[in-house]
């Protein structure tokens, strides 16, 4: 074998590097730390391009693929951007006026009736012989209308500090606000500019990276782009189905919140698997402000309407289309969530996908 100083300088450098950031990690992982929180507002304008570019390129192909005017296929790009993120404003402001309005009263219900219904409780435990006499005179002593009143006085006000939690949450919704305007700017450059940004990517790729490393990675990222376009159409359309016949099936019931109740569920099922059934428990509570026995028919309701969806409507729709069996959405949903909460939720499952189709055609044809 030939040796080469080239190669040995490559090597010692390395490991030199290595023993830099063992010996000084601490400094390396802060710099670590704030390069990734620098980069944060451009990695939620990718996520946010992506998801708005979904839109516009179904804008493009369905309203230009006819038109041969040259002057209006130059509008083409800004036009289909402009309809699809008003699109997605239009969506997020109903889905607010649906359920934020009934949410707020909801929550008032609950809390004028709360104090009558703890004072029902202990008269109902004085006339059972379950909890000692004592304990049951202390409690009728409480007023629940006052604590109630003091607590709420509490929250609002707040006790010593009230500058400091102030200032943080201004400085908290500032620095969110900044990152979200960046990131919504960044988005926007990308969307306008994807063509030439795609076209100098696979540039540089050609110059510097091997035929044979290039079609690898070119065909890992178009497994993933597939499997998240796929997973996020078919999402959508499966709960705006499941938020529409959950509204038209509590309407038939005549169960109150209707609309209220099928947006939320609709807005949750964009959850797999568990999405659904937290709408459900969200409404089944807002019911039961109103009726017990109503709040009853609407789980009975929503359990069949879950049977129907899981069996025949999320199969058909999202399921054939990401190609992943059911066991593994189910785990991808709770490994996903156990890491990463609801963002993994909501990850988990085209990630998996996407890595079972390479495994599949890796085992199938060896092509990676």
């Amino acid at each position: 074998m030939k040796f080469e100083w080239k190669n040995c300088f490559k090597v010692c450098l390395s490991v030199f590097v290595l023993f830099l950031c063992i010996t000084y990690w601490s400094l390396v992982a802060n710099v670590i730390s704030k390069v990734a929180g620098a980069l944060i507002p451009i990695l939620i304008g990718f996520i946010i391009a992506y998801v708005i570019n979904i839109l516009m390129s179904f804008y493009e192909r369905k309203a230009f693929y006819k038109i041969k005017n040259q002057r209006i296929r130059k509008l083409k790009r800004p036009l289909c951007l402009t309809g699809a993120i008003f699109t997605l404003i239009a969506i997020i402001a109903l889905i607010i006026s649906l359920v934020l309005p009934q949410l707020i009263s909801c929550i008032r219900l609950i809390a004028s009736m709360l104090p009558g219904a703890i004072e029902d409780l202990i008269n109902y435990f004085e006339v059972l012989p379950v909890m000692p006499k004592d304990i049951t005179d202390f409690l009728k002593q409480i007023d629940m209308q006052k604590l109630m009143t003091q607590a709420a006085e509490i929250v609002t006000t707040g006790v010593g500090g009230v500058m400091d939690v102030v200032v943080k949450m201004a400085s908290s919704v500032f620095s969110g606000t900044i990152t979200t305007f960046l990131s919504i700017i960044f988005a926007i450059y990308l969307l306008i500019g994807k063509d030439s940004l795609i076209r100098k990517t696979d540039m540089v790729f050609k110059h510097y990276v091997p035929e044979k490393i290039r079609n690898r990675v070119c065909y890992v990222l178009n497994v993933f782009n597939e499997c998240f376009h796929k997973y996020i159409v078919g999402q959508c359309i499966e709960a705006v189905i499941l938020g529409g016949l959950c509204t038209v099936g509590m309407i038939v019931l005549r169960l109150p919140y209707a609309t209220m109740i099928g947006a939320l569920v609709a807005f949750t099922a964009l959850i797999p698997v568990a999405g659904a059934y937290i709408g459900a428990l969200v409404g089944a509570f807002m019911i039961l402000t109103v009726s017990p026995l109503k709040a009853l028919v609407f789980l009975i309701f929503l359990v069949i309407l879950q049977q129907l969806e899981g069996n025949i409507i999320y199969p058909k729709v999202v399921g054939n289309s990401i190609g992943l069996p059911s066991i593994l959405v189910l785990a991808a949903v709770t490994v996903g969530g156990g890491v990463l909460g609801i963002a993994g939720m909501l990850l988990g499952v085209p990630i998996t996908a996407a890595v079972y189709k390479i495994i599949k055609d890796d085992m199938n044809k060896g092509r990676v």
